[in-house]
């Protein structure tokens, strides 16, 4: 039963989120850390980061790790089916009639309506995410630097992932010296 009902939960976030894989993020982490309690929600943030971490679909990759980790490899190919279906389903329905509706101006003011709320979508799980990462005043400065290296200086995200890891570890090493020293 938990195959169906994971398969269905995300076959539903899969249908109904536009915008890709950062919109769909608060909607997997309300059902599965919220509403089916199936996992508590920094192991969530911990499989999220994972997920952006690997390389593929964001979507494609959460699904892949909460899946396995609620019902291992059956796990995570019924959550990534339920994921990339309806994506599917919906593209082969464009396909067969796009033709019929490409320059309606009912259905291009429909498009331009939804992208403000696709932003939103995108922007809750960051919010939630430094939450959750126990962001405050004293590393807000880590992830606006960040962003800005990526967004103004065309940094690779790759670069910064890895700074950020090596930063990560030394700060760690000299935590773990100050602390046997004292």
């Amino acid at each position: 039963m938990k195959y169906w009902e994971a398969f269905c939960i995300f076959f539903k976030i899969g249908a109904f989120t536009i915008g890709g894989g950062y919109a769909m993020v608060p909607l997997i982490e309300n059902e599965i850390v919220d509403r089916k309690h199936w996992m508590k929600q920094e192991e969530f943030i911990n499989l999220l980061a994972i997920a952006q971490s690997s390389p593929g679909v964001l979507a494609v990759n959460i699904s892949i790790f909460v899946g396995y980790r609620l019902r291992g490899l059956r796990g995570s190919l019924v959550t990534t089916l339920g994921t990339i279906l309806p994506s599917f389903l919906i593209i082969l329905a464009i396909a067969l009639f796009f033709h019929n509706f490409k320059d309606n101006t009912v259905v291009e003011r429909i498009f331009k309506g939804i992208r403000p709320a696709v932003v939103a979508l995108i922007a809750a799980p960051t919010f939630s995410m430094a939450r959750s990462a126990r962001i405050n005043r004293y590393t807000l400065w880590i992830p606006v630097v960040s962003a800005l290296l990526i967004w103004l200086l065309n940094f690779s995200p790759v670069w910064i992932i890895a700074a950020a890891g090596i930063g990560g570890f030394l700060y760690g090493k000299w935590k773990a010296k100050k602390g046997g020293a004292a």
